[in-house]
């Protein structure tokens, strides 16, 4: 996949309403009417979302008599996914990088730590004695 070509997806994908839309055609396909069913707004308004979709190529509109099936065309997210995989192993090394730094600060603080004993004492340390009050006549 080209870059431009990514650049579509993901600008396509960026809106929230079409990733909706793409995440109904996920379980099938659908009419524009059945897409737009649980959306607020107009039927031409979810067909120039559809034609953003479309022209990233991520959809495939149909003409079936009246009937104008829109489905998931798989190309284009198999691309994206496969772009994605070179980064989705750079932060899996760094995440294990940063585990195992983060056992080691453990580590180190576990062994630098005062003891409980040693803890209680010094908390005790800094109270004042208990006195009682005389009470005068």
């Amino acid at each position: 996949m080209s870059r431009d070509n990514l650049s579509a997806v993901f600008a396509a994908l960026a809106d929230p309403t079409r990733r909706a839309i793409v995440a109904r055609l996920a379980s099938g396909e659908a009419s524009v009417t059945d897409l737009a069913r649980p959306f607020d707004m107009s039927l031409p308004a979810v067909s120039k979302h559809l034609k953003v979709l479309e022209r990233a190529g991520l959809i495939q509109r149909g003409r079936e008599a009246q009937w104008r099936p829109c489905r998931l065309r798989p190309g284009p997210f198999r691309d994206v996914a496969d772009w994605m995989e070179h980064y989705r192993r750079f932060f899996e090394e760094s995440f294990d990088r940063l585990d195992d730094y983060l056992r080691e600060l453990k580590a180190k603080e576990k062994k630098h730590a005062p003891s409980k004993q040693h803890r209680d004492e010094r908390s005790h340390a800094h109270r004042r004695p208990h006195t009682r009050l005389r009470r005068t006549p």
